[in-house]
Parts: structure tokens; sequence; C-alpha cells
């Protein structure tokens, strides 16, 4: 009986389709076990071999937390709106949902290309998902409860008194029962004081913009990544180089009209509730780097000459007698009101060159030194100098209060600043007011020196000088200490098509919410998924774009009028917008009224383990462990974090292949050939490749038009050699292989297998398709155990105390290494247990049925056909794992080396619980110790019990 992986495989994949084996409850009495992938998105590439590492992972330890009694959550679905998709249609005239769909469930794109389908693929590669759980991003059933979400936020402000979120209504009773002068909240800056009586003589627009400035969602005119090429706002983690991540076009800063939400509030409770999770600690420390903590002082720096203040957040407050300039970021508010005329050509110049800079380039270049004095002054706290005022681009507008006071003598890079500019107009010399030698650099250290030239802090430390300076600012009314945090508020719009709508519409210029009841705002048609020739965002094509407040619908555009029908919003939300709560949709994924209701919440309360890649450490981790606790402020998740276990897979990477074409000419030397000759490295396809590394020539020159009368140099023995070289898994490298060629070659257990055996699950590594035939011979070798030519070969003979030994050794191994997440030497324990029972000629039920169970997490196809072969009814996958017991690796015997005059002649096994005198005796006895002897009495026998046995003389 032959092992045919795809024949069993197509019939278990089908019996878990058909008796939905992995549907998880929502209401078990066994204990609940949540394990997430970080699901995919549906790009028109579809899967590589590299892409299934973490999923298979997490198969693996839901398979064998069901095993061990758990009702387990193992869902899948599909983060299924962003741009990748939006600028593909743009490309092809297609519709982003039809190219969507066709590359979750398949079919045939308007080009003609057959498109195998995420949903296939991952069937094919045989996961315990419960996909009656299915979400898609996309679909109006799911993105209903993300404008729900974004309502909530609107409606809510953060309370500093109670640390969390609260309704808004709670803010307005405050307002009308007493102002705003005791109000402590996380809002904007700036905001002006009013009385209650003031409050409720305010109009209802005045009132409205008002609660704008302490929403926790909110207006706001924002620096933004703006990218023309695109058409839309970009995230610092979407551009590269200044450049965008799609495309490779030119990113700009620029002010627009935004939403926001205000992550701002949460930057402590997402510090501190790093500590209660269990994630690696370089996931943890990026987050704590984002969100950037730091103690100090808000300086207030009163212009000269002019109206106004520049106000500063400092962590070295204690330095404030070496400011000597301050620094602005260009795109700072105050910059044209205060720049004098003889400096406003050199600073609109300067302004108009670094909008070009993302500020992700602008915070990671140290070297370049460049900026412009406005030709204002600032007026320092104390000694009432004038500090001149200039604009550079290393300071950021959104970080801190984009404006720095710079102490030469303290900060190398203000050090360097004023140097560079050192005599010119408006920089002043350094001043040093440290007892320590700045003639080569700035003295940073917050220890082992006194201030000098410092006034009233002269002879203190850092610590009593900081404590001193912030008590004289908070007398002058100039300054207070406070704790600042780099971490901005969330930029929430893009200018999309294909993203969530807001349901936003606008009376007089301000945003009124739709009623949740008449959710889902649908994603219209529009025509061109480009922005209006007049740049407004894709939504401006829509006919059919406008709120009709009297029929609670959407109607046509054309019949706006201001008074009961109105625009709605053109932007859509991010693409994280979707991705910050899918998780709790998965707990109630079919129920229409909420995203999911209290009693699936309680009950599945959190993710128990979330495997997914560390690209994800400052966006979506960040963004969801935001949703998550403000959910929790309002009543909604039942806990403060979503992720108790984070693991980061690592990449599965490509070996690309190489021809070399000689410079100028169309002929490919050999890689064994060239000597000398200038060549150009170009990436072949490795399917053109064989495992020798020998290039199918023929292959090669029809696949390019201009190869097709390439010529070839050759070895002596007529192959063409190509290189090979480790590289990310890409279509641009032509080095991506299928999972769907794995399986249908070898079986989805073989691929499952062998990625698990590469190499620890965190740790990048190369993808060797040559290897997979000796784990595909194991899956062959593990069969024989079961079955012959003729059929099954399983016997009722009582094991023996090596297949016994074998089992054990092999239970305690894969249960350590699947609770520990070692999944690699798993898979080289079960190569050994098989090499060991096929040495032993085992054949027992009574240790092939466990050792089914035991490969069932990794390899389930030919674990469901073991046991049904084996007379077993129902699925393996819920069988109780294996018990493993320590007497059966207890060592009864040791096989001895038995020694003359320290020389081993011969080996005996005996009992280990035999005396020294009882070992002798037998020893002696041996007929091989007699011919050793050859009649003579050894001197003296030595006898270590469980370890030598040596004769003497």
């Amino acid at each position: 009986m032959k092992y045919n992986p795809n024949e069993i495989e197509a019939k278990w994949q089908k019996y878990w389709a058909e008796n939905q084996t992995f549907a998880a409850e929502n209401n078990s009495e066994k204990p609940k076990y949540y394990v997430l992938d970080m699901f995919p998105y549906p790009s028109g590439a579809g899967l590589h071999v590299g892409h299934p590492l973490g999923y298979i992972a997490s198969d693996v330890y839901s398979r064998y937390k069901r095993h061990r009694g758990f009702n387990v959550l193992h869902p899948m679905g599909y983060d299924s709106f962003g741009l990748p998709a939006e600028q593909y249609a743009i490309q092809t005239g297609q519709r982003p949902e039809d190219t969507t769909s066709v590359n979750i469930d398949g079919g045939v794109d308007k080009e003609g290309n057959k498109i195998a389908g995420y949903r296939k693929q991952l069937d094919k590669i045989g996961f315990s998902f419960d996909w009656g759980r299915e979400v898609r991003t996309s679909n109006p059933d799911y993105y209903k409860h993300t404008q729900w979400i974004f309502i909530q936020l609107f409606n809510s402000w953060y309370n500093k008194n109670t640390d969390k979120a609260e309704d808004i209504s709670t803010l307005i009773a405050v307002f009308e029962k007493e102002g705003n002068a005791n109000v402590d909240a996380v809002c904007d800056d700036n905001i002006v004081g009013f009385s209650s009586s003031e409050w409720n003589a305010f109009s209802s627009e005045e009132q409205q913009k008002i609660l704008l400035q302490y929403r926790l969602t909110y207006l706001a005119e924002t620096e933004v990544n703006w990218c023309p090429g695109l058409g839309t706002v970009l995230a610092n983690d979407e551009i590269v180089n200044g450049v965008s991540e799609r495309g490779g076009y030119p990113v700009i800063r620029k002010k627009m009209t935004q939403w926001s939400m205000r992550i701002s509030a949460y930057a402590e409770r997402l510090l501190q509730g790093l500590d209660t999770i269990d994630w690696s600690e370089s996931i943890k420390e990026s987050q704590r780097n984002w969100i950037g903590k730091s103690v100090g002082a808000s300086v207030e720096f009163r212009l000269q000459n002019s109206e106004g203040s520049i106000s500063v957040f400092t962590t070295r407050p204690d330095t404030i007698f070496g400011v000597t300039f301050m620094t602005l970021a260009p795109e700072y508010e105050l910059v044209a009101q205060i720049t004098t005329p003889e400096q406003k050509a050199a600073v609109e110049a300067y302004i108009e060159k670094t909008a070009k800079r993302s500020e992700r380039e602008r915070m990671a270049d140290v070297k370049t030194i460049s900026g412009v004095f406005t030709g204002a002054y600032a007026e320092h706290p104390f000694t009432k100098e004038p500090i001149p005022v200039w604009i550079g681009d290393y300071v950021l507008a959104g970080y801190g209060t984009g404006a720095v006071m710079a102490v030469p003598c303290g900060d190398e890079r203000d050090y360097a600043f004023a140097n560079f500019f050192k005599g010119q107009n408006g920089m002043p010399a350094i001043k040093n007011i440290f007892d320590k030698d700045i003639s080569e650099a700035a003295f940073g250290a917050k220890e082992g020196f006194q201030l000098v030239d410092s006034d009233f802090l002269n002879g203190l430390d850092y610590k009593k000088g900081t404590q001193k300076v912030i008590e004289a600012l908070e007398k002058i009314n100039q300054g207070k200490g406070k704790t600042n945090y780099r971490l901005r508020d969330a930029v929430f719009s893009r200018q999309r098509y294909w993203g969530e709508p807001f349901p936003v519409y606008y009376v007089n210029g301000l945003p009124q919410m739709i009623d949740a009841k008449h959710l889902p705002i649908v994603l219209p048609e529009v025509e061109k998924y480009l922005p209006t020739e007049d740049g407004l965002p894709p939504l401006g094509n829509a006919t059919v774009w406008a709120w009709d407040t009297k029929q609670n619908k959407v109607v046509n555009t054309d019949l706006v009028d201001h008074v009961t029908i109105f625009p709605l919003e053109l932007n859509t939300m991010p693409g994280w917008a979707g991705s910050s709560w899918y998780w709790m949709r998965y707990m109630d994924a079919h129920n229409e009224n909420e995203f999911a209701s209290k009693e699936a919440l309680a009950y599945w309360e959190n993710v128990d383990l979330y495997i997914g890649g560390s690209e994800h450490a400052t966006g979506h981790l960040l963004y969801s462990r935001f949703w998550n606790k403000f959910l929790k402020d309002k009543g909604f998740a039942p806990t403060e974090e979503p992720f108790k276990k984070l693991i980061n897979q690592g990449m599965i990477l490509g070996t690309s292949a190489f021809v070399y074409r000689i410079e100028g000419t169309n002929s490919f030397i050999s890689k064994n050939k060239i000597s000398g000759e200038s060549v150009q490295p170009i990436h072949s396809d490795v399917s053109f490749v064989n495992s020798s590394d020998e290039l199918d020539i023929e292959k090669f020159k029809a696949w390019r038009e201009d190869y097709k009368d390439a010529e070839f140099i050759c070895d002596d023995n007529g192959k063409y050699i190509v290189g090979r070289e480790v590289e990310k898994m890409s279509k641009s490298k032509y080095n991506v292989v299928t999972p769907d060629d794995i399986c249908n070659e070898y079986g989805a257990d073989t691929l499952r297998l062998y990625e698990m055996f590469l190499g620890p699950l965190e740790q990048a590594k190369p993808w060797n398709t040559a290897g997979i035939s000796g784990v595909f011979g194991f899956l062959k070798k593990l069969w024989r155990l079961y079955f012959d030519e003729n059929g099954s070969i399983v016997n009722s003979e009582e094991p023996t105390k090596d297949n016994l030994k074998s089992l054990h050794k092999t239970i305690k191994k894969v249960a350590e290494d699947i609770e520990g997440f070692s999944f690699n030497t798993s898979v080289s324990q079960f190569m050994i247990c098989v090499n060991e029972l096929s040495s032993q000629n085992c054949h027992s039920r009574a240790i092939l049925e466990p050792l089914a169970i035991l490969v069932s997490p990794y390899a389930p196809h030919i674990a469901e056909e073991l046991w049904a072969q084996l007379g077993n009814s129902g699925s393996i996958s819920t069988v109780e794992f294996p018990v493993f017991e320590e007497k059966h690796l207890v060592e009864s015997e040791k096989e001895y080396p038995v020694s003359f005059n320290g020389k081993m002649r011969f080996t005996i096994k005996l009992p280990l619980d035999l005396t020294a005198a009882q070992i002798e005796e037998i020893v002696m006895k041996d007929e091989r110790t007699q011919k050793q002897l050859d009649g003579k009495t050894p001197n003296k026998v030595i006898i270590v019990p469980g370890k030598i046995i040596n004769l003497v003389g």
C-alpha cells in the first residue's frame, strides 16, 4: 500500500470542511485558547513558501492545544482594504473590489490570468482554521463596525483625573456647570478658558468647535507626508529614502486638514502595559522608543518686538543659562509672522527645500547641517537677554513643541550647528556653563559637573539645578515641570478610494456623525480612482455621495442644498483602521448588531498567542493596543491588552540564480569560466535551474525576446552553471517558490514539516528546494511502519522496552518543543524515532497509535489517514495527547565495556541493580574473559557499578 499524499490530503481536507472539524465554540466547558495570525493582505502575487511559515507554526500549536483538551479559536481573514489594490485598479482599469475578490477566492482577472486565490492556497496546506469566522475588512458587514468604533472615538474625551476615555456628554455637563477651568483633559494646545455662563451662551457651532479640541478623534490642520504621484497622504512606514515605497514617487511635507486620533492620550498606559505582556524585548523596546517618554520642563520664551511666545520642552532645564539661540522647525506656525523682511527670501527658500524631505529622512540625517536665521529674537526668561531665533530641519514640528532651546555647550547637535554658522549674523558665541572643557566637543553628561556662570544655579548639579529652575520658572509663570512623549497623534485620513468611508457629513464645515443605526455607509461607485481635477480625493468623483438627513440615506451629490442634504467626507480611513480591532470580530463574526457580544468577548477575552512579522512593531501593534484600551474604557473590551504572547517569525529567504552577461555583448558565460571578463550579473528565474545549479538554456532563451539569440559559453562538460545568492524572496528577483508546486509534487505534510525543520521559528533562513526530498523520504518511512505493499502490517504484539523508550522519548521531546516553540527540533526527533522503530522492526499498535497523534500537529493529513486505517472513527484532531511516563526512560541495563589492562576487549549488557561482587562473578565466568586471561588470574579486578569493568595483571 503506497503513500499517496495528494489523494490522502484531498480526502481529509474535504472531510474537515464538511464536518467543520475546527469550528470553535463560544461556550464550552473546555478551557479556551485563542491563536491568531496577522492576517494577510490579498495582493495579486499570491502566496510564496515564505508566507505560510508563521501560519504553519500557529497551526502546529493550535492542533497541539486541541489534543491537550482546549477549545481552540484559530481564525483567518483578509486585510483587504489598502493602497496596493487601488494602484492596481488604476493601472489596469479594474475595480479594486473585483481584483481583491479574485485574489482571495481565485478566478480569472481582466487580462485572462488565472489566479489561484489565497483561500485555495491556504486550504491546500491543511490549516485548522475556523473558516466559519472569516472576515474581510473591505466587506460592508465588517466595516460598519469600524465606522461605529470611529463614532465612539468621536463621542469621547480623555479625562486625566480618571485616566480613561469618557463619553463627551460628561464633558458637556462639566462645561454647563462650571466651564473648563478645572477640566484636566488630553486636548489641543492653547485652549481658551470660559465660564459656564459663557459656554451656555455660545452658539451650537461655537460649542462644536470647542468640543473638537477635546474629542479623541478630531479634525485639525496637520503636517503630513503628501505624495503627489499617488495623490494621497502616506504613513512614515510607507516611505523609503524620501520616496513612496509603492511606485517610488517623491514625498513632500505639507499641511492639510485631516482626521487625527489622540493616541497620545494613551502614551503612559501603552508604556506601562508593555511590562504585563509576553513579547520579545526587541519589539517592546521599539515601542518604548516610539512612545519616547521624557521628563523635564516646558519653558516659555517671549518674543521681542512681537506679540506671542515660543514654548519649548527640554529634558535639561538646568542648562537654561547656556541657551545662546533657538531653533524652530521650518513648519512652525509662527515662522512667517516673526521673520524679518531682510530674511524673508532666505527663509521661504529654505522652507520650500525642506518640504521635500520626509521626517524620517530628516531624523536619520545627522551629518548634514542646514538652517536659516529668521531675524527675530526671543527673550531669556531670567536674564532678559535677546536670543536669536533660527529655523533648522533637524527640529520636527510634530515632536515636542517644534522648537528647541539650543545649548551648544551641552548638546552635540546644537554644538555642531553653532560652529557651522559661527560668525554669521544671528549666531552668538558658545557659552560654557559647565566646569568642564568644551573646546573640542559638547559636554552632555548628567553627572560629574557643577554649573557655573548660571546665576542662582551656580554650584548645583543636574538634579538640584533642575528642581530649582522649575521652581523659579513657575514663580514667574514662564514654565513648569512636565513629562513629554515622542508619540504623536495619528493621522487618520487618506486621500484614497479603497478604504473605509467615514460616517461623517458636514454642516457649515463642521463634522456630524451619522447615527449608528444607519450604518454601514457603503463605498460608492466611481469611474476613476484618481483624485479629481481640482485636487479632491477620489470620492470627489462619486455622483452619489451626499447625506439626506430626512431620509437618512446616501443620495445624489447634485441634491446638496445645505439645508437637509449635506456633503459627505471625501477622505477614507487608513489601512490600519480595520486591522486595529479584527481579533474581536473573530470572536463573534456573524453578529449583525454589534462588533461582538459581551458574552463572546467575556469568554475569549483576548488573544493567547499572536504570530506575525516584526515589521508591524510600531504600526499595527501600537494602534491595536490603543483601540483595545479605548474599547476597554468604554466597557466593550474585557482586557487592557489585546495580545498576551507575541512571536515574530523570521523570514524565509530565496536562493536567487544569476547568469553572467559579458558587458557590451549578448553572450553569457558560465560562472566557472569567468576569468577577468567584465560581466553583468542578471537574475534568472529559479525554475530554469536544477539542484546542481545547471541552467536550462532553452527555457532561459524562450523567457525574454532579447535573450532568444543569446550565446552561452559553457563549462568544458557543456553545462552552464549559474551563480547563487541568498536574498529576500520576491517576484522581482525571480526566486519565488510557490507552496502549490511543493504541495503538488511532495504533499502539504512535507511542506509543513520542511518549513518547521528549516531552523528556529524566529530566525531568517534560506529556502532550498533540494532539501525537501529528505523530509518526503521521512514521511514514506513513517508510512512503512504501518503498511507494506499488501496493506496494514500493524499488530497487537506487546511493545518491547526499546519500543517504549523510543516512543516516550518522543512524547517528552515533542511536548517540550511545542510548548517552547522549538518546532525544528521536534521534526528531528520524529526522524530519530522512526529510524529507531524501523531498526527495531516495530509494528505494535501500542506504539504506532500514539505516534500518529504525536505527528498530527505537524503532518495532519497522514496522521488522520493512519488513525483511520488503524480502525478509529472520527478525526484524530481532538484525541488526547499521549502521556509521557518517566519509567520508560529509566535505564534498567548497562552495556559495560570490559577492559584488560585498560584496553577494551568486549562489551557485556548487565542489569544496573547488580553489586560489584555480582558483576565480578558474571564477568569472570564469561567465556570471553577466560579466553583473554588464558588460564591466568588477574592481580586486580576494578569494578564501578554503572561505569567500568577493568581486569589488571
